[in-house]
């Protein structure tokens, strides 16, 4: 393990330790480190240019949001991708996404509609540009403008909460091209609803979009052989 991250910068305003959390989640989340791979506090120390003190603060916080595991007399390891967690995961996402379909539906006005257009159109223009983290940057826009329009701060900040979780999930599923064609006709069917303010319909989309998501990365993971029964 070398090479992974970069140096931290020490001018930004925010404290050490949440930058280096901040570096080694990122690196979890877009694969950078593998699952089951194991965390060596020197060895991130030392590529970060930091102390271990801000490191194993880190890896405790990684651990509370389930990206890291502690194994005994091993150490910190990234944690591995099972269908239990996915299926928890895909559960509540669900759910709240569902949900803020609905209020979006009732609350959306015309400039909540124009700047869900926009972040479709993005997300398509994205699409054909082809970086894979501006893909998944868009489509977390796209999904953050419906959670704006349900004027709920609550809500937003539980789903803010799991925003991590929520992201390596759609990192595995937006990394494969294939999937690109019927994300971007869900895409617009859920803006149709919400345009329509069609309750019933936005949900129903919203539930489609996340079940097709569930079964392309469990057959990805499986096909790669990177994803456990584990219950």
């Amino acid at each position: 393990m070398s090479g992974h991250l970069r140096p931290i910068k020490l001018d930004s305003y925010k404290p050490l330790r949440e930058l280096v959390c901040e570096n080694i989640r990122q690196a979890i989340i877009d694969g950078t480190f593998s699952p089951g791979e194991r965390l060596m506090e020197i060895q991130l120390a030392d590529e970060m240019g930091v102390s271990r003190t801000p490191v194993r603060e880190a890896i405790r916080k990684l651990e509370l949001e389930g990206l890291v595991i502690m194994i005994p007399r091993k150490g910190a390891q990234v944690a591995r991708i099972t269908e239990k967690n996915l299926r928890d995961v895909i559960e509540i996402r669900t759910v709240l996404e569902e949900f803020a379909a609905v209020l979006a539906c009732e609350r959306i006005d015309q400039s909540g509609l124009h700047d869900l257009r926009q972040a479709h159109e993005d997300f398509i223009r994205s699409v054909e540009n082809g970086d894979i983290l501006d893909i998944v940057d868009k489509d977390e826009t796209f999904h953050d403008t419906i959670f704006r329009a349900t004027n709920n701060d609550r809500l937003i900040s539980i789903i803010n909460n799991l925003r991590e979780q929520f992201y390596r999930y759609r990192m595995e599923y937006l990394k494969e091209p294939g999937t690109h064609k019927l994300l971007l006709k869900e895409h617009e069917a859920i803006y149709s609803a919400l345009k329509k303010h069609d309750k019933a319909e936005a949900g129903s989309a919203i539930r489609i979009h996340i079940e097709n998501q569930r079964r392309s990365i469990i057959s990805s993971l499986r096909d790669a052989g990177r994803i456990t029964e584990q219950v």
